[in-house]
This record gives C-alpha cells, sequence and structure tokens, in this order.
C-alpha cells in the first residue's frame, strides 16, 4: 500500500472508533502503523506484525524481487491485509526468500531481505515493507543497489539514519538473509523441496490450496475469505473458494 493508502486505511478506521451511535468501541485498533508491534520471532527467522492476540494469523512466503508479490502486495490482497493489522483483525507473519537471486543472477533479493530485517530493528518494519515492494524494481534488472534500497526508507519517518544505513551497506544481517532462505525451502511440500513459490499464503497454519492462488490478487475475494475464516477459524472446510 501507498503512502496515500496508508492514510486512506487510517481515516476509514478512525470512522469506525467514532461512529457507532456514540458508544466507545468494544476495542481500539491502532491509530497508526508506528504502534503496531513488530518482532522477531523465537525461530530467528519469522517477523511477525500486528496485534499478537490476533485470532487470525497470515503467514506469508515472499521473495522480496518477485514481481508476483509486488502485484500481491500493492495491487492485490495486501493492503486487505494491512488494513486487517490496522483493525486488529490479523497478525501476519512472514518469511522471505531469496532465491531468485540464484535463478535469475545477482544479489537483489538477499540484499532487500537484508534491509527489511535491518527495517525491523528500527521498528519501521511495516512501513518499509510497504514502500520497498511499492518501487520494486523489474525482476530481471536487479536492481535492489544499496541506493535502491535506502532511498525508499527516506519515505519512512525516522528510519534513515547511521543504524539502518550501514546495516544495509554493509549487509549486517546476512546470516539471517540465509537462514531465512533455508525456513522458506522447509515450508515446500515434498514436490516442492526448494519451497512452496512465492507469493505462498496460510492462514492459520493452513495453506491456501494452490488451485486458488489467484484469490492472493483479488482484493476483494481475500478480505471475504478473511473475515469468513475470523468467523470460524477452524472452518476451512466449509469455506467456498
Amino acid at each position: 500500500m501507498t503512502r496515500g493508502g496508508r492514510r486512506a486505511v487510517l481515516c476509514a478506521v478512525a470512522v469506525l472508533v467514532l461512529t457507532g451511535c456514540g458508544q466507545p468501541a468494544a476495542w481500539s485498533p491502532y491509530a497508526r502503523a508506528e504502534q503496531v508491534p513488530e518482532e522477531l520471532g523465537a525461530d530467528g527467522t519469522t517477523i511477525r506484525v500486528g496485534d499478537p492476540d490476533a485470532n487470525t494469523v497470515v503467514h506469508l512466503y515472499e521473495d522480496p524481487r518477485c514481481p508476483v508479490c509486488r502485484d500481491f502486495e500493492v495491487d492485490g490482497g495486501g493492503p486487505v491485509v494491512s488494513e486487517a493489522v490496522l483493525d486488529k483483525r490479523v497478525g501476519v507473519e512472514y518469511t522471505f526468500a531469496s532465491f531468485l537471486d540464484d535463478r535469475v543472477g545477482g544479489s537483489g533479493s538477499k540484499k532487500a531481505v537484508n534491509a527489511l530485517r535491518a527495517a525491523l530493528e528500527e521498528d519501521k518494519f511495516l512501513e518499509y515493507h510497504e514502500v520497498l515492494h511499492a518501487r520494486q524494481p523489474e525482476e530481471a534488472v536487479d536492481g535492489y543497489t544499496d541506493e535502491r534500497l535506502l532511498e525508499p526508507a527516506d519515505e519512512v519517518e525516522g528510519l534513515r539514519g547511521p543504524s539502518f544505513d550501514t546495516a544495509v551497506t554493509s549487509m549486517k544481517y546476512r546470516s539471517f538473509v540465509a537462514a531465512s532462505e533455508k525456513a522458506y525451502e522447509r515450508a515446500g511440500e515434498e514436490a516442492e523441496p526448494k519451497g512452496p513459490g512465492t507469493p505462498t499464503a496460510f492462514i492459520n497454519a493452513k495453506r491456501i490450496p494452490l488451485d486458488y492462488s489467484g484469490i492472493l490478487y483479488d482484493g476483494g475475494e481475500f478480505d471475504r475469505l478473511l473475515r469468513d475464516i475470523a468467523a470460524d477459524p477452524h472452518g476451512w472446510e466449509s469455506i467456498t473458494f
């Protein structure tokens, strides 16, 4: 979601809080992205974002160089997930792959995953993750240079500084990048020894079937799926795609 889209989401959330026949809301959504909790999971590779008590958890597998991940994050279900996170309806977990560097050539995926980990260290992961996808270079160009990673950070208030900049240019989190790729590969099924493909989404530990992966790129349908699962977290078998 772009910065303008984020403002629209926040305005919509504010309306939800202020309406309701004058009655106080039963819960309070996050007023802005900076309030959303972000942490590195105990496994050392999973980045967790949102209310830790959310009943619905979306686990996304992404390669930041993948153009289809960009389609999801910018034009598909990604903005829906961001709104649901702000609304405290959904928590999100991310596992980042970097296999496209080996497949296409270059080091852009690894550099971008390192930069995302650096943004997490500054508690700015959610915002940086958005602007990075919004400004994704073409896959074949290997465009995630240091400069191309630092420029989007200027759009995230408070992110740029010696700590973040040095972490990006020095590949400070290269061990995280390697471990994250291994975690991605382990997530594949028997027929997917190199990983499940990106983007792949699990909701409450249940993978969206490959035959229905198109729902990831339809914001309205993805929103309906999240709401159906929230109404019955263990009712996957009854959901009609």
